[in-house]
């Protein structure tokens, strides 16, 4: 499963929209996520994606690849600077959004 986080954008084709933290956080509990796109505000007086970050970290939830789409350079900075420092062997993390060429091959396999 793909998973994007965002309170505002909309879910790209072929992602599970989580709206907040409490969401994304049960949605990698329960299921096997292997692409996952962080936002960094959540919303006025609500967790964000750095409280995320710090939960994947702490309880090894990590998905293959991470994606950060924030448009806040310090807390895409934050966020990276957490999960990068902490990733497992074969996780990576890269510190912008997912490139248009790698959401045309998601599509793609998205409607196999």
């Amino acid at each position: 499963m793909y998973l994007f986080m965002d309170d505002y954008r909309p879910c790209p084709p072929g992602f599970k929209l989580a709206r907040d933290a409490e969401e994304c956080l049960l949605l990698l509990h329960e299921y096997p996520i292997t692409i996952l796109s962080l936002d960094y505000d959540l919303g006025p007086d609500q967790p964000t994606g750095k409280d995320v970050a710090a939960a994947i970290a702490g309880k090894r939830l990590y998905p293959r690849e991470i994606y950060l789409h924030s448009s806040s350079p310090e807390g895409r900075r934050a966020m990276y600077e957490l999960l990068y420092a902490n990733k497992p062997e074969g996780v990576t993390v890269h510190n912008g959004p997912i490139p248009e060429e790698r959401m045309r091959e998601i599509r793609k396999g998205s409607e196999r």
